[in-house]
């Protein structure tokens, strides 16, 4: 879909890379040449990863209030600042799902944490680089991954329905606030893929019927491109 794009010297950070649509994103950016720092929890996945990849693996848990600046500093000092920050990592909220009336507090919690607080946690911890960025007319971006549970009334889904609600509002009023730092929001939905997180909601569900994560992240890349100066042109080059 992208053809031979190259993103040599693009500074992008990722929160859940190593699995599903964050390591595809991953795995698809370091293809084309962009500096990656990413984000996950269990140690042994990260060294894979970066093994793997060549990006820079952070151990730690965006859940966590006091992990946020300790990896914001990681992020920033191994990639000289940062371009792109992709917030991707998800928190589902009861498991198995469960109706609302029947979701303990601390689960409704959860979700909110991770997917609405660790998220405005480390984009703020992130804005004054990405405004030098922006000043510097390499461009700023920050992607939320949504969902259709953001719009959408799913019973069983309430807590992650209403923290992607939560995430996508707060995205749109910060894309509004930011025009003037020239740092660009988006909130993109990349639909439901077969990946580790959508098995745990759904173990029954055929993979044969969800999109594949390669074909998400690569549709995810095609809006930063498109997002960020400089780089339509490339992106409608490489797609012509």
């Amino acid at each position: 879909m992208l053809g031979n794009i190259d993103l040599q010297g693009l500074r992008v950070g990722i929160t859940g890379g190593t699995s599903g649509l964050g390591l595809a994103l991953v795995r698809q950016l370091a293809e084309k040449g962009a500096s990656i720092a990413f984000v996950a929890r269990t140690a042994a996945n990260v060294e894979r990863v970066a093994a793997e990849t060549g990006a820079h693996g952070i151990v730690a848990d965006i859940g966590k209030k006091e992990d946020i600046y300790p990896i914001a500093m990681q992020i920033t000092a191994n990639l000289g600042g940062v371009d792109v920050l992709i917030n991707n990592a998800s928190s589902l909220g009861p498991m198995p799902l469960a109706l609302l009336a029947d979701t303990e507090c601390e689960e409704l919690e959860a979700a909110l944490v991770v997917n609405v607080l660790g998220v405005f946690r480390l984009t703020k911890a992130l804005f004054g680089a990405l405004a030098a960025s922006a000043r510097e007319g390499r461009g700023a971006l920050v992607i939320n991954i949504s969902s259709d549970a953001a719009v959408n009334a799913y019973p069983g889904w309430g807590a992650y329905g209403a923290s992607k609600a939560a995430l996508a509002h707060l995205t749109a009023i910060w894309d509004e606030e930011s025009k003037s730092d020239g740092i660009r929001f988006l909130a993109p939905d990349p639909g439901d893929m077969d990946t580790p997180l959508h098995a745990l909601a759904l173990p029954d569900a055929d993979p044969s019927t969800l999109k594949d994560p390669e074909l998400a992240a690569a549709e995810i890349i095609e809006k930063m491109l498109h997002a960020l100066p400089g780089h339509d042109a490339l992106t409608a080059g490489a797609l012509a």
